[in-house]
């Protein structure tokens, strides 16, 4: 099944929410969103976990499931050549996704001093 139109899906976040979460939460809250590669990756640095989370989030919303529908963790930000941020999903996410013809997404990430920001769109085969 191909979507009628390429789904997208924009957040942006305070960095600072993320840092308060991990602070508070410690592993509880990174193990419950962020994959193993994810942490190894952002390495602790707040603005790179809150744009990675504005990434998993935008992806949520561009699949139109709401957070309790996916896990955070079925949906990855890996970095491919130059860097470039590719989302990988698995589980529900990547059945959802699959149910509507998405097979991929396009993500941009970006982060300033006070907040992160990201965008994916879907597409199909």
């Amino acid at each position: 099944m191909q979507p009628a139109s390429m789904p997208a899906g924009i957040d942006i976040i305070e960095i600072h929410r993320i840092e308060d979460a991990v602070l508070r939460w410690k592993d509880a809250f990174l193990k419950r969103i962020y994959t193993e590669g994810e942490l190894g990756y952002c390495g602790g640095c707040y603005p790179s976990l809150a744009a990675h989370f504005a990434a998993k989030e935008s992806v949520m919303k561009a699949l139109n499931t709401g957070f309790a529908a996916v896990s955070w963790r079925d949906i990855e930000i890996v970095h491919g050549e130059n860097d470039v941020p590719l989302i990988r999903l698995s589980g529900t996410a990547r059945q959802i996704a699959e149910e509507k013809g998405i097979a991929g997404f396009a993500v941009s990430m970006s982060h300033c001093k006070e907040y992160a920001i990201a965008m994916a769109i879907g597409h199909a085969g």
